[in-house]
């Protein structure tokens, strides 16, 4: 569900020519999703996003967690704007890797107006790009990812071992009480990881397993949204279980969903009523003082039947400040359950998020 603000600095910046506000499409139900089209950009909406979280095991046995995102922001600037200069789409880029054996979570980003050769976003498959950061599909398939940052560097390939997952009714994803407040939304579990990672100048070789989310939207979150919580879990049969709530400010769910598919394929939507996070256990940024809720009791009701898994963290202190690159402070990180593994994204517990 990734995902974020454009803060008000970059706003400013683009929008000193605009006229009027940009006309956005609407989400909307009835959507087909078609492959590989919607791998790729919808530059016309106003935002969406590229996510890949993950476990990796060293050589040796050691567990890191990773995540990569991409985000395509188009900014309120007039189409009738004929200067080559004017940001017409805006690239951010952030990644990050968890470290058990340090306790700590190094991050890097990236921020650019698309192009000059500094930033792209393609239409008509996966190719996004800032800089030397990229995320991208192979025709056979297959995804790739590469950064460079402080004190790490990922150089990662994601092969499918399932077809991608449909979020919501096809993939129209409701989050609020408004039709229109949704996105567009699939998901592709149990993507097989092999590639290197490089930590304080030494290349190891990573084996592991990803998800991979894809979401595009003009009008993501209600007014009386605060943020949310969400996880995507690749559990030990093959099943893939999904589930988000959004918070209401002043407390309470607004609205939650999710998706669980099991193993042979079947598939059954969660609604509103089918979703319940607990929080067990918190953790307080010395950082920016947000308290998050790091431990959890997912609840799933599955055909009259509620199953309850503990969402564990990996360590407790894997927040996010990507507010250099236009991004908010959020919590990112590595859990696992009982039977399985995945990411825990905590949004909205330092401020109200702004899309």
């Amino acid at each position: 569900m990734r995902r974020l603000e454009v803060m008000t600095g970059w706003l400013s910046l683009v929008a000193v020519a605009a006229p009027a506000a940009t006309p956005y499409p609407q989400v909307r139900p009835g959507i087909v999703l078609r492959f590989p089209a919607d791998h790729g950009a919808h530059p016309s909406f106003r935002t969406e996003w590229w996510y890949v979280t993950g476990w990796l095991k060293t050589a040796d046995g050691k567990d890191l967690g990773f995540q990569v995102t991409f985000f395509r922001t188009r900014p309120p600037v007039a189409g009738s704007n004929p200067s080559r200069f004017a940001a017409r789409q805006i690239v951010f880029a952030h990644a990050a890797l968890s470290d058990p054996a340090t306790g700590q979570l190094l991050h890097g980003e990236r921020a650019a107006r698309v192009g000059f050769g500094l930033a792209a976003a393609r239409t008509g498959d996966a190719d996004v790009m800032i800089r030397d950061w990229h995320l991208r599909r192979a025709p056979a398939g297959r995804w790739q990812t590469r950064v460079t940052a402080d004190g790490f560097a990922l150089a990662l390939a994601f092969r499918p071992t399932q077809p991608p997952l449909p979020q919501g009714q096809g993939g129209y994803s409701r989050k609020g009480p408004r039709p229109e407040e949704a996105s567009y939304y699939y998901s592709i579990p149990h993507l097989q990881v092999k590639g290197s990672v490089v930590r304080g100048g030494k290349s190891v070789a990573v084996t592991g397993a990803a998800w991979l989310d894809r979401e595009w939207s003009s009008n993501y979150l209600a007014p009386s949204a605060q943020g949310w919580d969400w996880t995507g879990l690749n559990l030990d049969d093959g099943s893939a279980l999904m589930a988000f709530r959004i918070r209401r400010k002043g407390g309470g769910t607004l609205w939650a969903g999710g998706a669980l598919r099991r193993a042979d394929g079947r598939t059954t939507v969660l609604g509103p009523r089918d979703v319940a996070f607990r929080p067990v256990a918190t953790w307080r940024s010395k950082a920016t003082g947000a308290v998050y809720p790091v431990m959890q009791d997912l609840s799933i009701r599955i055909g009259g039947r509620i199953v309850t898994r503990r969402l564990m963290p990996m360590f407790a202190a894997q927040e996010l400040d990507a507010r250099r690159s236009g991004l908010p402070v959020y919590w990112e990180g590595a859990v696992h359950t009982r039977d399985g593994r995945g990411y825990l994204e905590l949004t909205g517990y330092d401020k109200a998020l702004a899309m």
